[in-house]
């Protein structure tokens, strides 16, 4: 007696393996947007604080240009920055490329904002 349904298990096995790393890619990608999302962050944090300290204590540098520095130490790229000589805070804003993904495209960038304020003591 011959089972008809013989070798099903077979295909259901291939399709829950298939399901699986498809999703485990997913994941690999989530968790890498979300690295370099951190990395972005940390890398327009670090160019307000620069941008502003140089608002503080000004060295004789752009502060724009020592954001952009500080950015693109942390692997970042300066995209903006108001920071004018006689302003009190710095807004900069940093963009970090992701890189290849698995599943999806690899043109796909993270922007991060920061600001960084020159609080001066009084009197």
């Amino acid at each position: 007696m011959r089972h008809p349904e013989r070798g099903s298990v077979t295909i259901v096995v291939a399709g829950v393996l298939a399901a699986t790393i498809v999703l485990a890619m997913g994941a690999a990608d989530v968790a890498r947007v979300y690295l370099v999302a951190a990395q972005a962050q940390t890398a327009a944090d670090a160019a307000a604080l620069a941008a502003a300290q140089e608002l503080a204590v000004p060295s004789g540098t752009d502060p724009e240009d020592v954001a952009s520095g500080f950015a693109e130490r942390n692997g970042g790229d300066l995209v903006a920055c108001e920071c004018s000589s006689d302003a009190t805070e710095a807004v900069v804003e940093v963009r970090v490329a992701v890189g290849p993904l698995l599943l999806f495209a690899d043109d796909r960038v993270v922007v991060a904002e920061a600001r960084g304020v020159v609080d001066l003591p009084s009197g």
